[in-house]
């Protein structure tokens, strides 16, 4: 475009540019951009997650690894730790308080290393799932990637120690009279609802953790608090046979409790369908359906948040 001067000049001017005028969200549109780090469609999310599976289980074995590198016993403390925590607990709860009433020695023994061990698989995942995103920030600000892959691998590493746990677990089982049975196929239904139940929950934390890091702090009396409302040490319909029947029924119903009831049940003998609560099954099941989406969905809408701030 051209005009001329009151001296006879002719002055060429830049034409307008199409864009003048456009604000910058609707200059993205026209463009076709998208802000950085944005959080992707909910099904869009999984494909993504899908797409990253073999780096969640490498991750989640080369974690495994490193976890007990600096031990001079190495990967033998996945099992002694549980396994030491059980005969604390059988010293003071066994033997001093009583907490076997009710039942044999051949059958309390297992019963409390099952305990343990199952418990432990799901207090592991908890923690672990706590410290995800924010004991891995440079990892997060650095490579571009589903978030809920950290948490997730980390529940998938307490998967593969507790495998190791369970070696030791038969072994004890069996060496108090409790030998393979057809029950022992419930072992693997078990193992997946509780996995799924402890990748939602680590999802949860892992978004709390992510902005409070103190949570890592408090979580730890709060677990605590956890195992002993489970009966991880007794039956709990034995141990408050004497309190308002709600109580017990209201503990037994809680995820961690049916978790271990169920594998008690598949793995022991003498411990009957009769120490289970009614529809023991559908109630493992909605819990793990119930925490592992609402804890994904609840994640995911945080995406674009971590690692930022």
């Amino acid at each position: 475009m051209s005009e001329t001067t009151h001296d006879g000049r002719v002055v060429v001017s830049d034409r307008p540019s199409p864009d003048d005028g456009l604000s910058a969200t609707e200059l993205a549109a026209k463009y076709g951009l998208a802000v950085s780090g944005a959080r992707p469609g909910l099904v869009e999310y999984v494909r993504q997650m899908w797409g990253r599976r073999h780096f969640i289980l490498a991750f989640s074995q080369a974690k495994l690894t490193a976890q007990y590198s600096q031990a001079k016993l190495g990967q033998l403390w996945q099992v002694a730790t549980p396994l030491l925590n059980a005969l604390v607990y059988f010293l003071i709860f066994g033997l001093i308080l009583n907490a076997d009433r009710g039942m044999s020695r051949e059958v309390y023994i297992p019963f409390l290393v099952t305990g343990v061990f199952v418990f432990t698989f799901t207090q592991s995942s908890v923690m672990a799932g706590v410290r995800a995103i924010s004991g891995n920030l440079g990892l997060v600000r650095a490579l571009h990637f589903p978030r809920a892959s950290l948490p997730i691998s980390f529940a998938l590493q307490q998967l593969q120690q507790l495998m190791f746990s369970m070696i030791v677990l038969f072994c004890v089982t069996v060496g108090f009279g409790s030998y393979p049975r057809l029950s022992w196929l419930l072992i693997l239904p078990v193992l997946v609802l509780q996995f799924f139940f402890n990748t939602g929950l680590a999802l949860i934390m892992a978004r709390m953790g992510s902005k409070t890091p103190d949570l890592a702090q408090l979580m730890p009396f709060v677990m605590r608090t956890w195992m002993y409302a489970s009966g991880v040490m007794f039956s709990i319909p034995v141990m408050l046979e004497d309190h308002p029947k709600w109580i017990a029924d209201v503990l037994q119903w809680n995820p961690a409790a049916i978790y271990m009831d169920l594998m008690r049940f598949a793995l022991i003998d003498g411990y009957g369908s009769e120490n289970l609560p009614p529809h023991v099954w559908a109630v493992a099941g909605g819990w793990a359906v119930l925490i592992a989406l609402g804890g994904f969905v609840y994640f995911w809408k945080a995406e674009e948040r971590y690692g930022r701030g």
